[in-house]
């Protein structure tokens, strides 16, 4: 929240108090967040916060570095705490059934990464992979890549 309130002051921007509370909640949800949730969550709260907030607020969390934005190509805009990512580089495992997003971590792709982007004299900046398919339990009750 310090990070923020430094933020908010160096762009010139007023504090507020539904600024914070969306803010709070997200870190608190933890995970892939989705705008949406965090929209009902936050509500419960500040009752009159509006989806454009929420929105403004999580951009400006990912412009000052605190929040990730996660495209999962399912149309639904995601927040991931950045600290997460900066403590260990992990992937995903997202589910075309149900949705679920399971994260992973490989030391062997990491590697693996390395080795090619080196062979093609490639300076890496960033990584993520991505892998979609169904989980066991969408597999056992035979949802389909559609059902999601």
């Amino acid at each position: 929240m310090e990070v923020l309130s430094e933020a908010i002051a160096a762009k010139g921007l007023r504090r507020s108090r539904q600024r914070d509370a969306i803010a709070r909640t997200f870190f608190v949800m933890g995970g892939h967040v989705p705008v949406e949730a965090l929209v009902e969550a936050v509500r419960r709260q500040e009752p009159g916060v509006s989806v454009a907030t929420v929105y403004r607020t999580m951009k400006l969390l990912a412009d000052v570095g605190l929040a990730v934005p996660r495209d999962f190509g399912d149309g639904r805009a995601r927040y991931e705490a950045a600290h997460r990512r900066h403590a260990h580089s992990h992937d995903h495992l997202v589910c075309t059934g149900c949705g679920r997003i399971a994260e992973f971590e490989s030391h062997q792709i990491e590697a693996l990464q390395r080795r090619l982007a080196r062979r093609h004299g490639f300076e890496v900046e960033r990584r993520h992979v991505e892998l979609y398919g169904r989980c066991a339990g969408c597999r056992a009750a035979g949802k389909g890549a559609d059902a999601a």
